[in-house]
Order: structure tokens, then C-alpha cells, then sequence
């Protein structure tokens, strides 16, 4: 849907909801609330001792923000990526050839950016964020598997976080915190942040709210 405006998908982020390719969604199972979307509080936000490291460790490579592209090396650093993931997590292989990755990571929505880590020449990580004009939205991150001890994942957050200072927008997306989840619980990490506690519609104001100080700190490092 190319009719959403970056402010229109800025009320929607406040609201829960979340942009991958052409889709927006939002969790809607009603026996279940384990889905919780968080976003951090950029002015406020300090950096933890291993996410300085982490940043630290990626100030060796070349970052580069545009609209997202699609190539052979976007696509081969994908598919790299991606067979990491099947021997070590058990995911399905993913077909994804350059129609189906411009469908879904370079869909030619207003809102859609690309931050590029080059090593060099080489590109060893991409990762997919939305820009609304009070915040920016990570969507998508993927990386070189041969520089997993980097932590690029965490450098790449910690740059969004002050790109949106740089640009005065108070906050930063992560989309879902699933507590217990290794793959999403990791955003707690990154504070202070706020919660939704609801699914609230387009007439509601959304209910955000901080999480207790114990909650908020106790996977900071």
C-alpha cells in the first residue's frame, strides 16, 4: 500500500502496528498478549558498556542510509545469512530470489531507508528501518554470519538510536519484545524504553507506559 504517508504510519507504530514489504500487522490473537511492541525513549537513552562495544567494533565499517536497493551482493549476503540461521536455529529454507527480495525488503514505500555496513568494499550487513517524522522504525536486520562475535545487530540499533537524536525524533521502534524468546527478549536491553499494554484503535490514545526500573534494567550489562 503505497496510499500510507510517514505520518499515517507514524500513528499506526504509536498504535502497534508494523510495516514488512507491502503488509502492516499487528498481533490480534485474543487468548494471548505475549506480543508487546516497544520502542525506546531516544532522548533519555544511554548506552549500555557492551552495546558501547558493539558500536565500538562496527566503527571500523563504512555505513551508508539510502533507499533500500536490490543486487547480487544484497541477495547473496541474504541467502549467506539465511543457511546460517537453518544449521543453527532449524529455520526452512528460503527460496528468496531478487523479485520476491525487492517485494519485501525493498518496497518502494515513502517511508523505507537502508543503512549498508561495508567492510571496505565488501558489504557485510543491511539493515531495513522505516523513517516517520517523530521516529524511526527497525524492520529488518541481516549480516555476514563469519562476524557474529560483532554483535552487529546491537551496533545497528544503537546508530538508529542516534540518527533519530540527530533529527530530533523521540523514539526508536524494535517492534516486539516476546519474553522467553531469545530472538526478541533481547530488546529489553535497550533502555529506558515504553510498552504498549493495549491494542487500542484508531480512535483510542495508546496506552504507553514504562516498565518497572527492575524490569528495565535487569538484562542491561
Amino acid at each position: 500500500m503505497l496510499d500510507v504517508t510517514p505520518d499515517d504510519l507514524g500513528a499506526m507504530l504509536a498504535r502497534g502496528w508494523r510495516r514488512f514489504g507491502p503488509c502492516y500487522f499487528r498481533p490480534q490473537c485474543s487468548a494471548c498478549d505475549a506480543c508487546v511492541t516497544l520502542r525506546i525513549c531516544v532522548a533519555e537513552f544511554r548506552a549500555s558498556r557492551s552495546q558501547r562495544r558493539a558500536r565500538n567494533r562496527a566503527a571500523r565499517l563504512r555505513r551508508v542510509v539510502s533507499r533500500p536497493l536490490v543486487d547480487d551482493s544484497r541477495i547473496a549476503l541474504y541467502r549467506k545469512w539465511h543457511r546460517n540461521r537453518e544449521a543453527s536455529r532449524g529455520w526452512d529454507p528460503s527460496p528468496l530470489k531478487a523479485d520476491r527480495y525487492a517485494l519485501d525488503f525493498a518496497f518502494p514505500h515513502p517511508s523505507a531507508r537502508e543503512a549498508a555496513y561495508y567492510d571496505g568494499d565488501r558489504l557485510v550487513a543491511v539493515g531495513l528501518f522505516d523513517e516517520t517524522p517523530d521516529a524511526l522504525s527497525a524492520v529488518y536486520f541481516f549480516y555476514d554470519p563469519d562476524l557474529k562475535r560483532d554483535s552487529l545487530g546491537v551496533a545497528n540499533v544503537v546508530a538508529l538510536v542516534e540518527d533519530a537524536r540527530s533529527a530530533n525524533k523521540p523514539y526508536v521502534y524494535l517492534g516486539y519484545r516476546v519474553a522467553g524468546c531469545d530472538s526478541l527478549e533481547y530488546k529489553a536491553d535497550f533502555a529506558p524504553h515504553e510498552l504498549l499494554d493495549a491494542r487500542p484503535g484508531e480512535d483510542e490514545s495508546p496506552p504507553w507506559r514504562m516498565p518497572t526500573l527492575r524490569t528495565s534494567l535487569s538484562l542491561r550489562k
